[in-house]
């Protein structure tokens, strides 16, 4: 590969030019290797993150499918009281927050397993244990478990709204298709028609805020187990820190 380059050259410069060409190749493999294993490394740290990418893009597509199918317009044309829209709305918020949750609790993993643990939670709770005795780090473990799934327990009572949500929905359209209904005019053949159209409609409006209601619940727990699980992780992963220290 190096003649050409060094044709008219000593045996001694020949020598010394494989050298450094096979030191330059030597160079980049390490660079190379270097770079895989600092993006495995960038992986780990962010596994709950990348989990979270992975179920969720699953999901996502599922919807564009269900979009290009003509489902999702047909629910939203059917809703007249627009209850689906607030249902998916208030489940965005919920993902948006779990999504910053997922975040801090992996960036807490990280400086805890780095042991870079100032101005944290974790970092906090392993400078009180410090000297204590088994009663007082017990205790101030707890501490920690109430501080850490405080931070989390909101976006579950959001999972949780959805169905509330959907159940309402269930109540509305009910109304709506009981509230057509004339038992005086049911006599009346010009009248039959109307009464029905109302009753599909107020049917349509119960099932489908039902069904949106479920689904986004099932969807926001699903990423609400996966953030409970980290924060699991990050308790235990800090008391038995603490209890080596």
């Amino acid at each position: 590969m190096f003649y050409p380059l060094s044709r008219g050259l000593s045996q001694e410069s020949r020598s010394l030019v494989k050298e450094v060409m096979m030191a330059t190749h030597h160079d980049v493999f390490l660079l190379s290797h270097r770079g895989r294993r600092g993006t495995v490394a960038v992986l780990r740290d962010y596994i709950l993150v990348l989990r979270y990418a992975v179920i969720n893009g699953v999901a996502v597509a599922l919807t564009a499918a269900a979009w290009q199918q003509g489902w999702v317009g047909l629910v939203l044309e059917a809703d007249r009281t627009r209850l689906v829209e607030l249902i998916a709305g208030v489940f965005l918020l919920g993902n948006v927050w779990c999504v910053q949750r997922l975040f801090a609790v992996s960036r807490e993993l990280n400086a805890l397993e780095r042991r870079e643990t100032a101005g944290t939670k974790v970092g906090e709770f392993l400078q009180k244990i410090q000297g204590r005795d088994a009663a007082t780090r017990a205790n101030l473990a707890a501490v920690l478990k109430i501080q850490l799934f405080t931070r989390i327990a909101p976006i579950r009572h959001v999972a949780n709204s959805l169905v509330i949500l959907g159940l309402i929905g269930t109540v509305l359209g009910f109304i709506i298709a009981l509230g057509g209904v004339n038992p005086e005019a049911a006599a009346d053949v010009s009248a039959v028609g109307p009464m029905i159209s109302t009753l599909i409609e107020g049917m349509s409006v119960a099932l489908y805020t039902t069904l949106v209601g479920s689904v986004l619940n099932v969807w926001l727990m699903i990423n609400y187990r996966m953030l409970e699980r980290g924060t699991w992780y990050l308790l235990t992963q800090a008391v038995a820190q603490g209890e080596c220290q």
